[in-house]
């Protein structure tokens, strides 16, 4: 089994920053794409970005110039930087990560896997 834990949320002021990160623990063979979602009550979630294990990253056009994903492989573990965070940022930040693990018979398995999330709250 694998879990993916996102942690790094809080509370910060407007124009503050964080990076939230989000990683693999358990028997992981290799992380392919790493997605970062963004919810707020009563609604969807909604893609913000998109980390491919080749490196190449996409971002909401909304999200552009304030959000950064990048990897460290070392640590099986994604970080989500978030610049000049304002109060519409505020919400739960979810990752889900296209991963292969190897199970109890040591068969590698492809899966889908999602964290927790990690609160955001910006407010003064």
């Amino acid at each position: 089994q694998v879990r993916l834990v996102e942690s790094g949320g809080g509370l910060v002021q407007p124009g503050g920053s964080l990076r939230l990160s989000c990683t693999a623990s358990g028997n992981v063979d290799s992380i392919n794409a790493v997605e970062w979602y963004f919810q707020t009550p009563g609604n969807e979630r909604d893609l913000v970005a998109t980390l491919t294990k080749s490196g190449r990253t996409n971002y909401q056009p909304s999200m552009k110039g304030r959000f950064t994903v990048s990897r460290d492989n070392t640590k099986n573990t994604v970080h989500l930087q978030i610049d000049n965070l304002k109060p519409e940022d505020t919400g739960v930040y979810f990752c889900a990560a296209d991963l292969t693990y190897y199970n109890l018979a040591g068969s590698p398995v492809a899966e889908r896997t999602w964290g927790q999330g990690t609160q955001v709250t910006v407010s003064s």
